[in-house]
């Protein structure tokens, strides 16, 4: 579509677009009700991007166009661009140029990019993103995350911005109703926006259609029977070679789970008794681990079969496609939803269902939904040592028909789940991702592998080319208030912050207390709480005599971190009486209390100060409802074995969660107090 089509479609759209008119004839002058001075602009195939190729011209008067439209048709023939013709425009006073734009991301949709434009726009690459649709305050805190936002407010002594017409602007584009809605949306630009005090203006529009893709069906599944199945049916275990199979039997037996074997000859596999068919076992979810091959042979027999997890891998991961399409219809023939494939399971101890070895652990209420099974199994068993409970995990490997968000939209009903955890490398349906994460009221914590390595197709244009990955990933857990983490570590970190504290009714605010043993480890808490974006608040005035009366301020300063001895020799008691204190006088809602594990053990052997002190900290938790309290163990590997668990087990009766450092802890507190605190929401 050429500008001065794309240009309609705004002008209808109620966005300002300059007055021009199209020249087909070189020799023909523009009208004389267009003021001076003009813009000539040649557009054609080819002609994207015009000014590489001399196809501007600024500043002319109407006795100038035909001599200007001669030569620039010269230039171009001489490069090989042939122009269908010609605009001139009114040129628009001179202001902050931006670019908005509009690109639909292969696996969310529709993006709106808003930033510096004109010449700036790939030098500075300063732009912030939002998935469609965004809201009011979205569109603001686009414009706001800017570095270069000062220039919208008079930056030294220059003219201010109409920042509302820039908010109507991004509102008629990427808003309810908006552009995004009404275009077969390939790639749509303004670039550049021309922003005054007066208004807006959109000098140049480049609109390259697409492929609007339909909607996928809606569907929805009660998976009740996914996490507890009454009973299970495993295909591809061995009468003469342990297999995979055989070893989801042992586990299935471990748990209690009512378990048949599928074998075309056997009676029974390894004790377990078996059927010919999966046809004829009664149950109502089946683990098929046979080759690629034949598992559509096998799901086929699935009728009447609820849910069919594929363990086997070599499918569209393994370049092969077509396999998984026929996976998928064969799944749709039986009238059975697909897990995976290749996905290792369901892990729900509330339903005896696992793919882990060792039994199960404790129920509780931390889900999972995982494409990696190898990573989620990591969760489970590093998670449950650190105190996770869980309600229910899913792997979904390629997630050809059960996908995350599905599983999703219904953990967010579980009443059993108060917690999910996604770990994702391709979204298999993000904008219901999308949808599900913006419709939930729990907490979502967000680890997506390859973030940085996935290509982005070749862009026609620089709003297609700044958006990436790791920015829209990052731009959805900004408009849905999930919570995006960078590691495996910090995916179990913050879970068990919600586990711990997701139900308390917290106090208002936003300020962080850190108390605790040694000024240079209370330096270092300051800055990775910075890090995090959180602040520090000062101590109130009013506790500073009740902090003195403590002995506390002799030979250090009375401030936020506040150092407090602690250790073997030092009162158990005076960290619960010193939170006490000067939260009485200021509603801190979170409070980090760490300790040198190392300096309990300098002396002695004895656990009992450290285990004291822990027990102090969790009395200070249950006399603050309205207070988070997290612990920081430092140095925790210097205590002897099964202390650390012995700390986890006093404090985590009273809802303290435990972390290892400073960094931990911080990305947790910030996680808790960003869901708290309201998002940036879609609506």
């Amino acid at each position: 579509m050429t500008e001065h089509e794309a240009k309609a479609l705004l002008r209808e759209a109620g966005v300002p677009v300059p007055r021009g008119v199209v020249l087909r004839v070189p020799d023909v002058a523009p009208p004389a009700d267009l003021a001076e001075p003009l813009v000539l602009k040649a557009f054609g195939p080819g002609l994207v991007h015009k000014s590489d190729v001399g196809a501007v011209r600024l500043g002319l008067t109407r006795a100038d166009v035909p001599a200007a439209v001669a030569e620039m048709r010269a230039a171009l023939e001489a490069r090989g661009v042939a122009a269908d013709g010609f605009l001139v425009e009114e040129q628009a006073a001179p202001g902050v140029e931006l670019i908005v734009g509009l690109v639909r991301d292969p696996g969310f949709g529709p993006v709106l990019l808003a930033g510096l434009g004109g010449v700036w726009t790939e030098a500075l690459r300063d732009t912030a993103l939002r998935l469609c649709p965004i809201s009011e305050t979205g569109a603001r805190r686009m414009l706001e995350s800017l570095r270069g936002a000062p220039l919208l407010h008079g930056h030294r002594g220059g003219p201010a911005v109409d920042v509302d017409a820039l908010v109507k602007l991004l509102m008629t584009v990427g808003g309810p109703g908006g552009l995004w809605e009404r275009l077969d949306l390939g790639e749509f630009e303004m670039n550049p926006v021309i922003a005054t005090g007066s208004g807006v203006v959109a000098v140049d529009a480049r609109y390259l259609p697409g492929d609007t893709p339909g909607p996928a069906p809606a569907r929805r599944t009660d998976f009740g029977a996914l996490f507890e199945p009454k009973a299970v049916a495993v295909v591809g275990a061995s009468t003469s070679r342990p297999n995979f199979g055989n070893m989801f039997l042992e586990f299935y037996r471990a748990a209690g789970m009512p378990v048949v074997a599928v074998h075309p000859e056997a009676d029974e596999v390894g004790g377990v008794p078996a059927v010919p068919t999966l046809a004829e076992a009664d149950v109502d979810y089946a683990l098929v681990a046979v080759p690629a091959e034949r598992c559509a042979e096998v799901v086929r027999q699935a009728a009447g079969v609820p849910f069919t997890q594929v363990m086997s891998g070599g499918f569209a991961e393994s370049g092969r496609p077509e396999l998984e399409r026929r996976l998928l219809a064969a799944a749709r023939e039986a009238g059975t939803r697909l897990l995976g494939p290749n996905c290792m399971g369901v892990y729900c101890p509330r339903g005896r269902q696992t793919f882990v070895g060792g039994g199960v652990g404790a129920a509780g209420t931390v889900a999972l939904v995982s494409q990696s099974g190898g990573l989620a199994g990591e969760v489970i068993k590093v998670g449950e040592r650190r105190g996770l409970t869980f309600s229910r995990v899913a792997t979904v490997g390629n997630a050809a028909d059960v996908t995350p968000a599905e599983l999703l939209g219904w953990l967010s009903e579980d009443a059993e789940t108060r917690v999910v955890g996604l770990y994702l490398e391709d979204p298999r349906d993000g904008r219901a991702l999308f949808e599900a994460l913006s419709a939930t009221s729990l907490p979502v914590v967000l680890l997506v592998g390859g973030r940085s390595g996935q290509g982005r197709r070749a862009a026609a244009s620089h709003t297609g080319g700044m958006v990436s990955d790791a920015r829209v990933w990052q731009a959805l857990a900004d408009q849905t208030g999930a919570t995006l983490v960078t590691g495996q570590d910090d995916l179990i970190g913050v879970l068990g912050f919600f586990q711990a504290h997701g139900r308390r009714p917290t106090v208002a605010g936003t300020g962080v207390l850190v108390i605790g043993p040694s000024g240079g480890a209370s330096v270092l808490a300051a800055d990775a709480f910075d890090r995090a974006g959180l602040r520090l608040d000062p101590l109130p005035g009013e506790a500073l005599d009740a902090l003195r009366g403590l002995g506390l301020g002799a030979g250090s300063s009375l401030a936020n971190p506040l150092e407090v001895p602690v250790g073997p020799r030092g009162r158990a008691d005076l960290v619960e009486r010193a939170i006490a204190a000067i939260v009485g006088h200021w509603p801190y809602p979170d409070v980090v209390a760490h300790v040198n594990v190392q300096s309990f053990f300098t002396y002695g052997t004895s656990a009992e100060p450290l285990l004291e002190y822990a027990r102090r900290l969790a009395a200070a938790q249950d006399g603050l409802p309205g207070t988070r309290i997290t612990l920081v163990t430092r140095n925790g590997e210097c205590a002897p074995p099964g202390v650390e668990d012995e700390v986890r087990a006093i404090v985590s009766t009273s809802g303290v969660p435990v972390y290892r450092s400073m960094e931990a802890a911080a990305v947790a507190v910030a996680a808790g107090q960003r869901y708290h605190g309201g998002i940036d929401g879609a609506a």
